[in-house]
């Protein structure tokens, strides 16, 4: 007995077409519901997924003291454990090192800043009274506007307080989630061996030989990059960090750590980092003193040519080699989609994307042609 299969139609190769253009475009109409529904789905993890970064990050810390640092412990298994744990307590203790430096420079330049406000408005309005601009527009109306902006902020920032609440307690939640995901990851990574093995035996067990090896040796050659990319970016932002705070000892100016701090973590975000660090850099020095915030800008100016030019290069170069346009579209393209944590991720990605290039997809095209 024959039996009539849908596949065999001759209506069959249409109908699905025609079925994947409509899903297509119901997908297409609806993407805004999907990444929602996919955040809010994602977000029910968050603790997980911030843990699982963490143990990515201090892992070779980790490994740093368990090779190089405990090698008189006998015991594979306690030296692990060892070192895990004091990987986390340096990480922690800088971290406080960090937050007690910059803390109260922070305190300390809001404070002055609201003592400041009545002389930084005055000054303003004889910035403005004086200015050439004062000539388009009929007497007092300058003022006039001047003063109803000043109003609208101070009205934006009252009627708005219950926001700035909700962010203070945001960032508590926040904090208590860091909390978990830390332990979570202290887990993870003295679980290392066995989470390792058990995924690598699921991988096993549902691709053939060959599709294994390629995921193991696609995974090892991103392990690569990220590891490379992560440790060059914090050696340069303590370079430029670095650079920075004895530049401004030199000049002798105010905030030496919150500027230097600053600058020095926003670097790590690739091609607009540095003009978010400058901004902020200039701005709490132009509280204090406008010529120290023009000889910051200035000094920054040339600091990321250097840092963009010859420290970057001769950092990235030999591990990653990535055209800068790439890496340009990667930080736009990951930027929109995923915030601040796609800007991060732009040049690793970028990385992946080029040796996925050129590596898998080019030698299986000319391959096939050739056959």
């Amino acid at each position: 007995m024959k039996i009539n299969r849908f596949s065999e139609k001759k209506w069959y190769p249409g109908a699905v077409v025609a079925c994947i253009g409509v899903a297509f475009y119901v997908l297409l109409t609806h993407l805004g519901m999907i990444f929602s529904a996919a955040g809010t789905f994602i977000g029910y993890f968050r603790a997980v997924i911030i843990g699982i970064v963490f143990a990515y990050i201090l892992n070779p810390l980790a490994k740093l003291f368990y090779y190089r640092v405990f090698r008189w412990i006998k015991s594979p298994g306690t030296r692990w454990s060892v070192s895990v744990i004091i990987a986390f307590v340096t990480a922690l203790l800088l971290f406080l090192l960090l937050m007690g430096m910059l803390i109260p420079q922070l305190i300390d330049s809001v404070k002055t800043f609201s003592e400041n406000f009545d002389r930084y408005v005055a000054s303003l309005q004889n910035l403005i009274s004086e200015s050439p601009l004062k000539s388009f527009f009929k007497e007092g109306q300058l003022e006039t506007l001047l003063n109803n902006a000043l109003k609208s902020i101070t009205g934006f920032l009252r009627t708005n307080a219950s926001r700035i609440l909700g962010i203070a307690a945001s960032s508590g939640k926040q904090i208590i989630t860091t909390l978990i995901a830390t332990i979570i990851a202290i887990y993870i990574l003295l679980d290392k061996v066995r989470v390792s093995s058990g995924t690598w035996r699921l991988v096993r067990a549902i691709f053939q030989r060959e599709t294994t090896e390629s995921i193991m040796d696609f995974m090892l050659r991103c392990d690569i990059i990220l590891v490379s990319f992560i440790g060059q970016s914090l050696l340069d932002a303590m370079i430029i960090g670095a650079a920075n705070a004895i530049f401004m000892v030199v000049c002798r100016m105010p905030y030496i750590g919150l500027v230097s701090v600053v600058v020095g973590v926003t670097n790590l975000v690739p091609n607009f980092g540095p003009i978010i660090g400058a901004a902020i850099g200039g701005f709490i020095l132009l509280l204090v003193s406008p010529e120290d915030a023009l000889i910051f800008l200035c000094f920054t100016v040339a600091l990321q040519f250097v840092d963009a030019y010859i420290l970057k290069p001769k950092l990235f170069a030999n591990s990653l080699g990535v055209s800068g346009l790439l890496i340009l579209i990667s930080t736009i393209v990951l930027g929109n989609m995923f915030g601040i944590v796609g800007i991060l991720l732009a040049i690793p990605a970028a990385a992946i994307l080029s040796f996925l290039y050129h590596d898998f997809f080019l030698p299986r095209q000319e391959g096939r042609r050739k056959s």
